[in-house]
């Protein structure tokens, strides 16, 4: 990372909890929100981080705790490499609040990449989130079948979500307080919680105009009905990691350009990191404002994004593709995810059927009018038309847009699926311009299993 992982050493872990649920939909971004910002209100320098592969639920936290959010994925990272990860990004923290991701025990297909591997990984507790919209007394069912489940992550307490009423918040306190699971609070249903969705799961933290309201009020919402003197001593120290066994991504070049605004906002704090620890300079432009990559940079990265929301506007940014045209004709390596391997193509169709002219730097075209969602971590194996990529790749698809034409480039990886199917051919390379619809997590040994 840009700070040495050693920075850590010496000093005391900090404590953490991991917020999990027994399902999607419980709420439990707002309420970590809520967790992060109360505190921090007490005087907490707060580390937050997500579970797994997301974009979107990390800029909610960060936006919470003021300061980044950090990936941890427990599929495409071993348990030392989040041990090391995760230690770096709380150096300095007195709490790390790190949030699940769809169930607890729910991950990969074929197994492993859960919630309960990462906290686990971390010897940190688990705080269970029950949506009680829907249940009173039933809800000690859920909390005990979840606590004796599995015996590590420990499930130290749980909170009520959904809660509507005093009638109802007393209901479910009366069935979870004489239980052996301590029971913190109800997080009260309100408004001004809500938060607005499109596709690819919430809209992004910056295109929320009241963000510091909704953060406010979930600071409110915890502070006036969750037990946090309970929580912090529930909290354990986060088990630190060996350095030693790290393999961090490599920079695409030493100067790196990197497209950063509402169409281009999926990158991966803890892979800019290796590049900055590694020695790269980053630099960020605008391609929705037009703005071109540096014309010092040797590589450029083009992360997902919506770029199918503002194909028209993209299309009409001319200084922004005569730039990546200029790039890649001085040899800088151009590199796309997604979104960023969209743009690259020769034409993006939009929802409404009409193509918009892209970089045409790759030979496909994408289509936002035919839609099927492709969703799933990735083994990929470099198929050996550029050597700037690791040879092996953990990473992960989740978009709903097609190839409409698969072009005639060489393709850039070889891909498995999380049991290690074969998925075929993806993605396009030429010469020093390269992408696929995969984003990349992490890198490993091709053989990994």
């Amino acid at each position: 990372m840009d700070r040495s992982q050693d920075r850590h050493r010496g000093q005391q872990a900090p404590r953490g909890i991991v917020v999990a649920a027994p399902a999607s939909g419980t709420g439990k971004t707002v309420l970590t929100m809520g967790l992060a910002a109360a505190l921090r209100g007490r005087g907490q320098r707060v580390a937050v981080a997500k579970t797994g592969p997301d974009y979107i639920d990390p800029q909610f936290l960060a936006a919470a705790a003021g300061g980044p959010c950090l990936n941890l994925d427990a599929w495409a990272m071993p348990p030392d490499e989040l041990r090391v990860r995760a230690s770096a990004h709380a150096s300095g923290a007195d709490f790390i609040v790190v949030e699940g991701v769809m169930g607890l025990f729910d991950g990969a297909a074929g197994g492993g990449g859960s919630t309960a591997d990462l906290a686990a990984a971390l010897g940190l507790p688990v705080v269970l989130v029950v949506d009680a919209s829907r249940q009173a007394q039933s809800i000690a069912a859920t909390v005990h079948g979840f606590a004796t489940f599995r015996a590590c992550p420990k499930v130290c307490a749980v909170i009520a979500t959904q809660v509507a009423s005093d009638r109802h918040a007393s209901m479910v306190r009366d069935a979870l307080v004489l239980r052996d699971v301590p029971y913190l609070g109800a997080f009260r249903r309100a408004g001004g919680l809500a938060l607005k969705s499109r596709h690819l799961g919430l809209v992004q933290a910056h295109e929320v105009q009241a963000l510091h309201d909704v953060v406010g009020a979930a600071r409110a919402n915890v502070e006036a009905n969750i037990n946090l003197d309970t929580l912090m001593l529930l909290a354990q120290p986060m088990q630190p990691g060996d350095d030693g066994v790290m393999l961090r991504l490599p920079p695409l070049g030493q100067r790196i350009a990197v497209a950063r605004d509402v169409a281009f906002g999926f990158s991966y704090a803890h892979m800019l990191d290796d590049w900055r620890y590694q020695g790269a300079q980053i630099s960020y432009f605008s391609p929705l404002q037009d703005e071109a990559p540096s014309a010092s940079c040797d590589a450029v990265f083009l992360p997902g994004g919506y770029p199918e929301i503002y194909a028209g506007k993209l299309a009409a940014a001319q200084t922004f593709l005569g730039g990546l045209w200029q790039a890649a004709g001085r040899g800088a390596v151009i590199y796309g995810e997604c979104g960023g391997y969209m743009v690259l193509g020769r034409a993006l169709i939009g929802a409404d059927g009409k193509a918009h002219p892209m970089a045409g730097l790759l030979g496909h075209v994408t289509s936002f009018a035919t839609r099927k969602r492709q969703l799933g971590y990735r083994q990929l194996e470099n198929a050996g038309h550029t050597h700037v990529l690791p040879p092996g790749l953990r990473g992960h698809e989740f978009h709903y847009s097609v190839l409409a034409e698969t072009g005639s480039d060489p393709a850039l990886f070889l891909s498995r699926d999380s049991r290690g199917e074969e998925i075929g051919p993806t993605g396009g390379c030429r010469a020093n311009v390269m992408g696929s619809y995969a984003h990349i997590i992490a890198a490993c040994c091709p053989a990994q299993p």
